[in-house]
């Protein structure tokens, strides 16, 4: 028998060995023989379908009267309330459209804490007491349904008897028809009149920032009325062939394989960033961007990322509200058109170790209604006092809300994520670049500087090239706040993560932060100094009082590490620790005031992050000692097994017989002169360390199981949280460790389920 590793090319050799595992000889044969399926675009123009199946602006002046119209958007402009006899014109009129479009149901859309969006879906259906059957929608369905309010997590809000919860019809997001339902985007509050969900707290932060932003850019134009946020996220993500993904429970069950040894070729020779998107994930690309056109998500890139099997997707840039919106709908869309191509789509932050996972970049800025950019430089970024006011207050409002920054982006999925030579690190800094931090130096220290005449040109002395265009600031991937020309750069929000967590923090703070610059300004002017003096003196107040959230260099360096603990930046690791930041007095005072939550739903919303941390743990523990216990050692056992049947044989063929007194001997010595256990030297070494690993799994699974039990036994949701992150998840890096060494000396043909050069490089 030849011992050692086996490759099957399943290729060149499509038949399966007698020992192979059905189950992934299965699922790689299936992988290999998938064909790419060929999606035909409506249309040549993208813009002949964009929006077809959304209630737009456009489609509302169809079904609308004037009147009517006018009243929904100076009702969405000014943030009041629509009357009933509005919502009802507007009922009749999506029906009439949604009918028109072969709908049949609708359903209140809303995004509860579980991560995921919710509906339940109705019928457009009323029948009377004379058995006649109608279509029938009016305002009273449109702005309120009642799910129920305590099979989502509330954090202790609503208890198991107490049932009763509302969603409530967002106006300034248009229904959109999915599939044969019309969704209406909608906030999702409990009968006590709690925030349940992601959205009632990013429209308030939203309007927060609104009110906080205009008094200050009166101070430069008097026409402003209203600004609003902007987001441009863009969303990675992994790609697995379904057969592969089905072979795999930690895939199917935690998102993430828990085990998994690195194949030879990674991610070293970088050559699938920006590379040749393979046809068949082409064409999946393909159909989830033509569905998502239809529904108004205006998608612009697609590109390979750094990991193999690793994609990315990013958009136009929106209001903040619809763009987190989108992003909800397009990560559901994406997962259901992965499906029709026989593939899973992997949002988990750190689906495979070894390579890159997955962020969420979030690009953010502010915009008026005059249709101003508030973080473009323009082109002399120096004299550009608009612009300094708000690039600086929101470094000011990072420097000192940096911990509950850094909280808005735990997960369990994020932690294996921040800090791993491929993401931010978990320290929060902000990088401007050199020519900005040279005006800010300048402008604190009162030097008269240079005029700048916006984008320099690169000379690249090759003639028939163009002359290209440098921006007023590099880029630095390694930054988890990165001001990247005209926006900031949220880098560190996790790719599984509902974008309204980090952006209803970063838009109350700021909120927060534009507020108290108001009041530090108008405190001067009383003491008879001006508009134009005030302001300068306090920006550079406020430059000197952040100057150590900044920093230009690698953020993944040991050394940032070291320079970060002496500016007294916190370092924080894990999850539990992290959102202990949302429960501190300054948070609860921070939010409160800006009214955003009552002290109430923060600590309820600690308390459901904490055990969404806790079960996510827990179910990877689970799996974890089930593909341990139940796959990994019995397959390391029966190779073993092969391995001594190999040795006994060994030592059959050579030891030696002599007879003596009419009496048979064997002897140790073989016919040439060697004992047979150094013939079988590397047989036995293997027996050896498959005992040892096998034995270390055993245990250290054994361990993880108690510690388990004694985590479930503490009722206190943070308590619990800590203590699975503390005594359960650092068992998985050594069981983990030695059963990937166990994949490397197993025989190929018997390991149990798709290795990582299968699921990572089949397309």
């Amino acid at each position: 028998m030849k011992c050692g590793a086996k490759f099957i090319n399943l290729r060149t050799n499509p038949k399966p060995t007698q020992a192979m595992s059905s189950i992934r000889f299965k699922a790689l044969q299936e992988a290999i023989s998938r064909q790419p399926i060929n999606v035909d675009l409506p249309s040549n123009k993208v813009s002949d379908f964009f929006g077809e199946n959304v209630f737009s602006h456009q489609v509302m002046q169809k079904y609308l009267s004037e009147g009517v119209l006018k009243t929904l958007k100076v009702a969405i402009d000014t943030n009041t309330s629509i009357d009933r006899a509005t919502a009802d014109e507007v009922a009749i009129a999506m029906k009439t459209w949604a009918l028109e479009n072969g709908v049949t149901h609708y359903t209140h859309w809303f995004q509860p804490l579980t991560g995921a969006t919710a509906e339940k879906h109705d019928v457009f259906l009323d029948v009377s007491p004379e058995g006649k059957a109608m279509e029938k929608f009016g305002g009273g369905q449109l702005v309120q349904q009642e799910p129920d309010a305590s099979s989502f997590p509330s954090g202790g809000i609503r208890s198991t008897f107490e049932a009763r919860g509302y969603t409530g019809w967002d106006p300034s997001s248009p229904a959109f028809i999915f599939g044969k339902t019309l969704c209406i985007p909608t906030i999702y509050i409990s009968y006590t009149g709690e925030a349940l969900d992601y959205k009632t707290p990013l429209l308030k932060a939203v309007n927060a920032l609104n009110n906080a932003a205009i008094p200050v850019c009166n101070y430069f134009d008097k026409n402003v009325k209203k600004v609003v946020a902007t987001l441009g996220w863009e969303q990675e993500y992994f790609l697995v062939d379904e057969a592969l993904f089905n072979a795999r429970p930690d895939l199917v069950h935690a998102g993430r394989a828990l085990f998994g040894a690195n194949p030879a070729k990674g991610q070293q020779l970088e050559d699938h960033y920006f590379g040749s998107i393979p046809e068949r994930v082409n064409e999946y690309m393909r159909d989830f961007e033509t569905e998502s056109y239809k529904l108004g998500i205006p998608l612009k890139t697609r590109h390979n990322e750094v990991a193999p099997n690793q994609y990315e997707v990013a958009p136009i840039f929106e209001e903040v509200n619809i763009a987190v919106d989108h992003n909800q709908l397009l990560m559901d869309l994406m997962e259901k058109v992965a499906r029709r191509h026989k593939l899973r789509c992997l949002f988990y932050e750190k689906p495979f170790a070894g390579v890159n996972g997955s962020g969420k970049h979030n690009n953010w800025s502010m915009a008026t209604d005059t249709g101003v950019n508030l973080l473009s430089p323009g082109k002399t970024p120096d004299s550009n006092l608009q612009f300094l006011t708000f690039f600086v207050n929101t470094i000011k409002a990072v420097h000192d809300y940096s911990d509950i920054l850094r909280a808005s982006i735990a997960s369990a999925g994020n932690e294996h994520r921040l800090g791993a030579n491929e993401a931010p690190p978990a320290i929060i800094s902000v990088f401007i670049g050199q020519q900005l931090t040279k005006v800010l130096d300048n402008f604190e220290k009162k030097v008269k500087v240079e005029k700048s005449s916006g984008k320099k040109s690169l000379k690249l002395d090759i003639g028939h090239i163009p002359e290209l265009m440098l921006d007023n600031t590099d880029r630095n991937r390694t930054s988890p706040f990165a001001f990247t020309g005209n926006k900031f750069e949220f880098r560190a929000v996790g790719s599984s993560a509902n974008c309204a967590q980090s952006m209803l923090v970063l838009n109350t703070i700021v909120a927060e932060q534009l507020t108290q610059f108001k009041a530090d300004v108008d405190a001067l002017v009383s003491k008879s100094t001006s508009t134009e003096d005030a302001i300068i003196q306090t920006l550079r107040k406020y430059i000197t009082e952040s100057a150590n959230i900044r920093f230009e260099g690698n953020n993944y360096s040991k050394e940032w590490v070291k320079e970060a603990e002496k500016r007294g930046l916190p370092n924080v690791q894990t999850t539990p620790e992290a959102l202990e930041a949302f429960v501190t007095e300054k948070a609860i005072n921070l939010f409160e005031k800006q009214g955003i939550f009552t002290k109430r739903e923060q600590e309820a919303r600690h308390e459901i992050q904490a055990e969404i941390y806790t079960k996510k743990i827990q179910i990877e523990s689970r799996i974890m000692a089930d593909m341990a216990l139940t796959q990994i050692i019995p397959t390391a056992l029966k190779y073993q097994n092969m391995l001594i049947t190999n040795v006994k044989g060994i030592k059959e063929i050579f030891t030696t017989s002599h007879s003596y007194a009419g009496v048979e001997l064997k002897s140790e010595t073989s016919h040439d002169g060697g004992r047979y256990e150094d013939i079988a030297d590397s047989q036995i070494a293997m027996i050896k360390e498959i005992s040892e690993r096998v034995s270390i799994i055993r245990n250290r699974t054994d361990q993880m199981i108690e510690e388990r039990k004694k985590a479930n036994k503490i009722e206190e949701a943070t308590a619990k949280a800590f203590a699975y992150c503390e005594n359960v998840k650092p068992c998985f890096d050594e069981i983990r460790y030695h059963a990937d060494k166990l994949e490397l000396l197993i025989d190929d043909s018997i390991w149990p389920f798709p290795k990582y050069r299968e699921l990572l490089f089949i397309k």
